[in-house]
């Protein structure tokens, strides 16, 4: 089934100007349903999951892998992996289909970061360094189940449901441990580090909840701004470093937050319901939000930084993909993506 005339209508018709000088240009629009994987050379390939199927395409809206999903997913832009509750054999596959490694004796659940594959035991408290052959590089074991993982720089930052995060050099040793604190129930929500690895931002806490941001001092970090977000979330949220790492991206009730590390200020920017996908980019100093105000009904919202809403346009869907290459915005909806150019005129 395509999408719903509402999302190629209203998509297709905001697709006009954003002042002053960005112009969102259509290129394609393909069905999953139809659309056929094959040979896409040494394009880049855009990793994706929309509703029920996942796989690859390039900017051309070639797919390499254009799948349905039949069990548990891990998908970065280097490697994939399918499997059951308790694999017993993990094979872990590459954007265009190719078999890369086989792990077997249920070792834990794949997760790919900055191009390295790492596993998390079943308990969820121990995570493993994989090599590009499988073979262990390290392994560390957290004093509390892991509720995020992010990775950049050669370093690895893990949050855990005691509320404490920690970060990990190369070697898997621990350079860093912090306890936010604050709030009633201690939990790390989200936690992100900035691609050369000084700079992490973490949402922690319920009642109150909180938004860090901590930069690196000496062999340490300290906390450069902190702020208590009134009413937080249950669930794991949004964050991200974007803009080259000048400003950080944050789920918050009602909207985002968007923290400036330059100027050291944060903004709030309302926006109509719960954010359902986040493109952790915002180049050029323009960011793109998808929120659900309802489960079938989804807003398109491009910000230019620090704060301000410049575009909104409303489509029909339950599941939604969003995502950058360069100039290239890709939006999904239901069964179906779109391409658009951002064109600077």
């Amino acid at each position: 089934m395509l999408v719903p005339a509402a999302f190629i209508i209203y998509t297709f018709i905001a697709a006009g100007p954003i002042p002053p000088e960005t112009v969102m240009s259509p290129q394609w629009f393909v069905s999953l349903e139809t659309a056929e994987a094959g040979d896409t050379g040494e394009a880049e390939l855009i990793p994706f999951e929309l509703g029920d199927r996942f796989g690859y395409l390039d900017a051309a809206g070639r797919f390499s892998i254009n799948r349905l999903r039949t069990g548990y997913l891990s998908l970065s832009a280097s490697y994939w992996a399918e499997y059951t509750a308790l694999p017993e054999v993990l094979e872990l596959r590459d954007p265009r289909d190719r078999s890369v490694i086989s792990i077997e004796g249920g070792r834990g659940y794949p997760l790919f970061l900055e191009d390295q594959i790492f596993l998390i035991s079943e308990d969820q408290i121990r995570l493993s360094a994989l090599d590009e052959g499988g073979d262990l590089r390290w392994a560390y074991t957290f004093a509390s189940p892991l509720t995020d993982i992010d990775a950049a720089g050669g370093l690895v930052l893990a949050g855990c449901l005691d509320g404490t995060v920690e970060l990990l050099d190369a070697q898997g040793r621990r350079i860093f441990f912090f306890e936010p604190g604050g709030s009633r129930l201690q939990v790390i929500l989200a936690c992100r580090i900035s691609r050369d690895g000084s700079k992490l931002a973490v949402i922690s806490g319920i009642d109150d909840q909180r938004f860090l941001y901590l930069e690196r001092s000496g062999d340490s970090y300290k906390v450069g701004y902190h702020e208590f977000l009134a009413d937080g979330f249950r669930r794991p949220v949004y964050l991200a470093f974007i803009n080259g790492d000048r400003s950080i991206a944050f789920e918050r009730q009602g909207g985002i937050g968007v923290y400036s590390t330059e100027t050291r200020t944060s903004r709030y920017i309302p926006l109509e319901g719960a954010v359902a996908a986040l493109e952790g980019d915002g180049r050029d100093g323009l960011l793109y939000v998808i929120t659900a105000p309802s489960p079938e009904t989804k807003r398109l919202a491009a910000i230019r930084l620090p704060g301000t809403v410049i575009m909104e346009a409303p489509f029909r869907t339950e599941s939604v993909f969003l995502g950058r290459q360069g100039e290239e915005l890709f939006i999904g909806g239901e069964s179906s993506i779109a391409s658009f150019r951002l064109e600077r005129r």
